[in-house]
């Protein structure tokens, strides 16, 4: 078990731990939770060792295997799933013992070495691999990809694959759900319920901690308290404790009595029913969140549109995609085709879709940073649109400071004349930027040198200051705390406005949407079911993918090719039917062979018959492998042809 007995941890003069006690069992789920700032990823860099403790005693089994994501962005030509399979040390130290043996004349060591070989999974470590790597969102088209040819995000979540194929008995996760989709999100939290060792995790998002973990651990005023159950039971018993110790609904009064006025006046008004509602649910999560909101650094509100047109925009046959490159005679690569939908006035749309299938392309069409492919997009009169994009510096200029981005903002308003009244002065600017906890210095730092959270909260400011009517936040929780998410949550359902919203965050979705749009294969559909409903889809489209993939399906995604293609001649159905019985003949041969061989090495055998067998041995775990790929290739064309017939 882990033990910290009464530890002090500081990092520079901050005191971060303060004589804190806790003991962590085995086998537990452990969700790690408190304020930006309170220390969780220093505890986390202590239980590694990268720091030391002040004082205290501090324990964890020596013979542990730690595992844990490296925050580096690693740049290397390894393919995808080679840089994976390096993840599992284990395995890297067995081939290494392997080739230091065969250069000596040793054949007992030899013989220990292909067994050790053997034993770490040497003959499915690519299969492996693989499953990870598409679990977390990858395409069969990219697992040889180069690890330096995808964006930063998705090198973090191959750097999670590789946490996750090392094998561990203690794992710590730091925020794991950041660069994920929802659908990588459901696979990730279906892993991480079958992990048999002890798991620490930090993040702010809510349903993950419930479905992960079953103990909270709490890092509040320098100390740790430990609570049994998932996050909702520790947010449950803690609102009790606040209560018991302060007022902790206080804050809450005007916001609860402002929410129930417009309940009362706009409830049986069917143009407002929807917004009314948004407010009841605001208003049951009020009391709930009161002690969370509490904490929160700042908390905000948007102020009422000065215009609500409706619809806020009609689209006509639009399809959404990316142009072609400059200079390029070749035709726009099209993702999503043929969509006639309206957005109305205090609508409130969640859009769900499958990693790839184009949701953030559909955002930023509509927000206008790009042109639609094919249609029209007909805006209605007054629409101000206010865009959170998914990378914050999208829309932040990393040289920029604070300040200079709400002039700049001011600027471009006034030109456009979309401003509503706000004050434009230096020093109105500067107040508002208070608001959300920029003040002093911090307005003219630069916001390259900023943290996730502070980027994220900068453009809330934006967002909030400019008024806007139709709001597109696509992926707006990354970076922000639990506290904030919950300040956001109250803030979007007490909007006036419309709402469209692409988001992970499953609590977030739940609090706000109303309705939600589905963006798959290629067009966007009304999606009647709820969250959950949704994770089914997930699931069974994850199955469809795979179905395609096992049976040899190419998809081609590059510019159209202009010469015909000729299409692949399968052998016949009775030809592919022999070859796959012959395989499962061999690969059982094979089975057994390498069974028999790890009883024979496991007696006392001369030296020289170990080397033979270990070499056979080794073999047998080479060419397994090859096997199983063109059984499963087989199989999915036998399941493709019977299917069609």
């Amino acid at each position: 078990m882990i033990t910290l007995k009464n530890i002090s941890l500081r990092r520079g003069t901050k005191l971060l731990l303060d004589q804190a006690s806790v003991t962590l069992n085995p086998g537990e789920k452990v969700g790690l939770v408190g304020r930006n700032g309170a220390g969780k990823s220093s505890l986390f860099a202590l239980l590694n060792r990268s720091l030391q403790e002040d004082s205290g005693e501090f324990h964890i089994p020596t013979q542990w295997r730690m595992g844990q994501v490296a925050q580096d962005m690693p740049e290397t030509s390894q393919s995808a799933t080679e840089f994976v399979i390096d993840g599992d040390t284990a395995l890297l130290a067995a081939r290494e013992e392997v080739t230091a043996a065969e250069a000596t004349d040793d054949g007992e060591r030899m013989a220990n070495a292909y067994m050790a070989l053997s034993d770490a999974g040497e003959h499915d470590a690519p299969s492996r691999a693989q499953s990870l790597i598409l679990g977390l969102g990858f395409k069969t088209t990219e697992l040889d990809n180069p690890v330096n040819s995808f964006s930063g995000g998705w090198r973090m979540r191959l750097q999670l694959a590789r946490a996750l194929m090392s094998p561990s008995d203690l794992l710590l996760l730091d925020e794991p759900t950041n660069h994920l989709d929802l659908d990588a999100l459901v696979w990730l939290e279906s892993w991480l319920k079958r992990y048999e060792g002890t798991l620490l995790v930090i993040s702010h998002d809510r349903e993950f901690l419930d479905a992960v973990t079953n103990v909270t651990l709490h890092i509040d005023t320098a100390k740790l308290m430990r609570y049994g159950g998932n996050y909702s039971k520790f947010e449950d018993m803690r609102a009790e404790q606040m209560n018991l110790q302060q007022n902790a609904f206080a804050k809450q009064q005007d916001k609860i009595a402002h929410l129930q006025k417009f309940i009362a006046r706009f409830k049986a008004k069917a143009s407002k029913a929807k917004q009314a509602q948004s407010r009841v649910k605001a208003l049951e999560r009020m009391e709930k969140i009161a002690p969370l909101l509490s904490e929160a650094d700042f908390q905000f509100e948007f102020k009422p549109p000065a215009h609500l047109p409706n619809p806020m925009l009609s689209m006509q046959g639009v399809s959404f995609g990316y142009p072609s490159p400059d200079g390029e005679q070749e035709p726009p690569a099209v993702i999503v085709k043929n969509v006639s939908r309206s957005v109305l006035a205090g609508q409130r749309i969640g859009i769900l879709g499958a990693n790839g299938q184009g949701k953030s392309t559909v955002v930023k069409t509509i927000a206008r940073s790009l042109n639609a492919v094919a249609g029209d997009i007909t805006e209605g009169k007054g629409l101000n649109i206010g865009y959170f994009a998914q990378q914050e510096l999208d829309v932040l200029q990393p040289a920029d400071n604070p300040l200079d981005h709400m002039i700049a903002l001011a600027k471009r308003l006034t030109q456009q004349s979309l401003l509503s009244g706000q004050a434009t002065r230096e020093q109105d600017l500067r107040s508002f930027l208070g608001q959300f906890n920029f003040s002093g210095d911090m307005v003219k730092q630069s916001v390259g040198s900023m943290s996730g959270g502070e980027k994220a909260r900068l453009v809330l400011c934006m967002l909030v200051w400019q008024r806007p009517n139709l709001l597109l936040l696509d992926e707006p929780t990354n970076h922000l705390d639990l506290a904030t998410r919950e300040a956001l949550s109250v803030a979007l359902n007490e909007f006036e406005g419309t709402v469209m919203l692409v988001s992970h965050d499953r609590a977030l979705l739940r609090a706000v949407c109303d309705e939600f749009w589905l963006v798959t294969r290629g067009g966007i559909e009304p999606f009647e079911g709820d969250l959950d409903d949704y994770q089914k889809f997930l699931l069974d489209e994850a199955k469809r993918l795979k179905a395609i993939a096992s049976a040899g399906a190419t998809t081609i995604t590059a510019a159209p090719v202009k010469a015909a293609i000729p299409k692949p001649v399968l052998p016949s159905l009775k030809n592919m039917q022999k070859e796959l019985a012959q395989i499962e003949a061999k690969m059982q041969t094979l089975e057994t062979q390498r069974n028999e061989l790890h009883v024979l090495m496991a007696n006392n055998l001369p030296t020289v018959e170990l080397a033979e067998k270990g070499k056979l041995l080794k073999q047998i775990d080479e060419e397994l492998p090859t096997l199983e790929g063109r059984w499963l290739e087989l199989t999915g064309h036998l399941e493709s042809a019977t299917a069609a017939s």
